[in-house]
């Protein structure tokens, strides 16, 4: 993951924006839902670049990995397991998982390893879940046009969903599902919003691919 440095120096900060833009924290968290309720019952899965907790917690992810540690420590005061470690070299080993989530991408060093990763340490059959902000949708264009003035998305990288389709399909993903929200600018989102299936209207995308 890159800028850990700066994630370690800005947790308060990272934090505040999840209160301040509750709604949109809400909205994205009902399309994650979505989409891991459509995989079996007592599965064993990890969130990768899991942050505070902020979404592994409420969706009922026990561990993963974070490589800031001052965000590490509040995850596992909330009593998430958190490895240490990167997206591009996962510290497990093979055919461990029934899902893997990433909700950072655009914090990644390299998004191909990362797949190639997740891939890795997924059980035959296993299932990727990926939710971003599409680069051709406003939310993403905000914050390229502003990233100058950004604390955390001064060096981010974002996808469209074509970008996204076709690196699954590269790294050996089939069967993609999607579902969106965010439809709207971020100051415009003032109650939660139910996710709508497919993509092309919101902003906040998640996929769901399963691992031939």
């Amino acid at each position: 993951m890159v800028q850990s440095e700066i994630f370690d120096k800005h947790v308060e900060e990272y934090e505040k924006w999840y209160e301040e833009y509750s709604e949109v924290y809400q909205s994205e968290l009902s399309a994650l839902r979505e989409q891991l309720q459509k995989l079996p019952e007592n599965i064993r899965g990890i969130e990768v670049g899991l942050g505070t907790g902020r979404f592994a917690l409420p969706l009922g992810i026990k561990e993963g990995v974070e490589p800031s540690e001052a965000m590490a420590k509040k995850a596992i005061n909330k009593g998430i397991e958190v490895m240490d470690g990167v997206a591009e070299n996962l510290p497990y080993s093979d055919l461990q998982f029934d899902f893997v989530l990433f909700v950072t991408i655009c914090h990644l060093d390299n998004i191909k390893h990362a797949l190639a990763e997740a891939y890795r340490v997924l059980k035959h059959k296993g299932a990727i879940l990926i939710g971003f902000l599409d680069k051709d949708k406003s939310v993403a264009k905000q914050y390229i046009e502003k990233r100058h003035r950004s604390t955390f998305f001064a060096k981010a990288d974002f996808y469209s969903v074509d970008q996204i389709q076709k690196l699954l399909k590269e790294n050996g993903f089939k069967d993609s599902e999607f579902n969106q929200t965010l439809f709207g600018n971020l100051n415009e989102i003032k109650e939660v919003q139910i996710p709508k299936p497919g993509f092309g209207e919101g902003s906040f995308v998640v996929v769901n691919g399963t691992k031939k």
